[in-house]
């Protein structure tokens, strides 16, 4: 059951030609949280998934545009609620473990709780889709610090004041990747739990493109890199253009030494012109730094004037 503590629980579903799969998660998810109002947002579906969402009783909303990140967006704005369960609506995610993963975040004040997929089903999990999580979940662990074990699930619990302040830039699937780095950047408490996970029911596709998809998310890991890390980033362009200039006026300079001579003038010229390129990213890097300081205390103050969710009977919040 939903935490009694809280006045409002919401299950928010992303969907995308989910005819096969909507009804069995609706009924679910509403037999594992009785009390917690269920959305579906539909984006575009080609099939009935609207009309079987709607005969199964949950509220259903349309997104015209594409892509699980607008979706996403448009469910957190439009979505009141003091606890936030999203789930996809490929009937994959386990509906018995809601409750404690709302009891987790409750009971903890936490600000996310994921749903880490565990799964003895080969189909369920391809390996393409299971090596390249463990790849760009690393990429973030290496650039944005302490990460999660499985930062592509799609089973998420959230806070009110989690929600709110979250700023969705992304389109599409590479959603997950922001959702993880939003909390990572503002040191939110988060949790991860063991989830069980299973294949789609037969008649059921998958909507995501291994390597097209795979990329669109490596992508936005380097521009979140640079976006929330500028002076690391770069840095990291300054010191190739002094590298590159090093090695190509080493040998300029020992003819230089030898003859007296240089005979090589534009390499020369392509020398100086590194360095002061990478001079010129070093002092963006240090400005775009102290901007990003900025911006990261203006959103940790959009969060904390969000209140956390507040026990019926008495003062205290999270």
């Amino acid at each position: 059951m939903s935490d009694p503590r809280y006045t409002h629980v919401a299950v928010i579903i992303p969907c995308y030609d989910e005819e096969a799969t909507i009804e069995a998660v609706i009924k679910d998810f509403s037999r594992a949280l009785p009390g917690a109002r269920i959305y579906v947002f539909d984006n575009n579906s080609r099939d009935r998934t609207i009309e079987v969402a709607r005969a199964a009783g949950a509220i259903v909303r349309e997104v015209p545009y594409q892509g699980k990140g607008s979706v996403i967006r448009r469910m957190f704005a439009d979505v009141e609620a003091d606890i936030y369960v999203m789930v996809d609506g490929d009937d994959t995610y386990d509906a018995a473990q809601a409750p404690e993963l709302v009891k987790l975040l409750a009971d903890n004040c936490l600000d996310m709780v994921v749903g880490m997929r565990q799964t003895q089903e080969h189909a369920a999990y391809r390996a393409g889709h299971r090596f390249g999580n463990v790849l760009l979940t690393q990429c973030v662990g290496v650039i944005f610090g302490q990460t999660f074990k499985d930062m592509l699930s799609g089973y998420r619990v959230f806070s009110r004041r989690y929600v709110k302040s979250f700023p969705a830039h992304s389109m599409g699937f590479e959603i997950e990747t922001e959702l993880t780095v939003h909390a990572l950047e503002l040191r939110m408490p988060v949790l991860e739990v063991p989830t069980n996970y299973k294949a789609r029911p037969e008649g059921s596709v998958s909507k995501l493109n291994t390597y097209r998809d795979g990329i669109r998310i490596l992508y936005m890991i380097l521009s979140l890199f640079k976006t929330e890390k500028p002076l690391p980033a770069f840095s990291i362009a300054f010191f190739v253009c002094i590298a590159l200039s090093i090695g190509l006026a080493t040998p300029i300079f020992e003819t230089y030494f030898t003859t007296g001579l240089v005979p090589r003038l534009p390499t020369a010229l392509l020398c100086a012109a590194l360095v002061l390129f990478g001079a010129i990213m070093l002092v963006c890097g240090i400005v775009l730094d102290t901007v990003t300081h900025g911006r990261t205390e203006a959103k940790r103050f959009a969060y904390l004037s969000i209140p956390g969710p507040r026990e019926e009977g008495t003062d205290a919040r999270c």
